[in-house]
């Protein structure tokens, strides 16, 4: 094993992960910076809310390609031997973990990021896609019934260690419930703010699925 090679891979995890994809494409495409409206959070949802569906559709799935890449880093340095087999989920959840630090805090716009839930998506995708399928399923659905993206995503990262758990795929894999449980910290720690407004009934509902809202004006 090279230990180069594994720290050059963990400093490229969180350079990819703090890509501020929100940030540059709000002030490259509109002129707008999302940090300074709406929720003042510089993730997907927030797009969505200040510049619309498009937008937000195109920040999300750069969001999840920076978590999905990252993670496969893990496969890379497998398919050059430089880990074997054994060692091949560990790297997919360090490399992933790695990236969603970025996000959170993204060295390009000093250190105040997303909540990393598409990132998390991403790196879920490249680990078990199987099952990522299915917490996509619950997140989309919790989305439609209630219009909160905090509520889908908490549920639907609950969801992974749940179902891991449960062996809906197969024989449960300690590590993969562990770091499920993990992540769903993790997610309840970012959303306290939303949590708190969702138990006061006061959270921002985000309508995706509705009518798309008028477009700002490209600068």
């Amino acid at each position: 094993m090279s230990i180069v090679l594994i720290i050059i891979s963990v400093v490229a995890a969180y350079l990819l992960g703090s890509i501020p994809s929100s940030v540059w494409y709000g002030i490259g495409y509109f002129g707008i910076d999302v940090r300074k409206q709406g929720s003042g959070n510089a993730g997907a949802t927030n797009t969505f809310r200040v510049l619309g569906k498009r937008a937000g559709t195109v920040v999300m799935l750069i969001d999840v390609m920076k978590g999905w890449t990252a993670t496969c880093l893990a496969s890379m340095l497998f398919y050059m031997n430089e880990i074997g087999e054994t060692e091949l989920l560990v790297y997919k959840i360090l490399f992933g973990i790695v990236a969603i630090i970025g996000h959170i805090f993204p060295v390009f716009v000093n250190f105040k990021g997303g909540k990393g839930i598409a990132t998390l998506l991403g790196m879920v995708l490249a680990i078990h896609p199987e099952l990522a399928s299915v917490c996509i399923t619950i997140f989309i659905l919790t989305l439609v019934a209630s219009q909160y993206v905090s509520l889908s995503s908490i549920l639907a990262t609950l969801a992974f260690p749940v179902l891991s758990w449960l062996g809906l795929f197969g024989h449960p894999e300690p590590l993969l419930i562990v770091f499920g449980f993990t992540m769903f910290i993790l997610v309840v720690l970012t959303h306290q703010k939303n949590i708190v407004r969702l138990l006061n009934g006061n959270e921002s509902r985000v309508k995706i699925f509705g009518r798309s809202k008028s477009q700002p004006s490209h600068s």
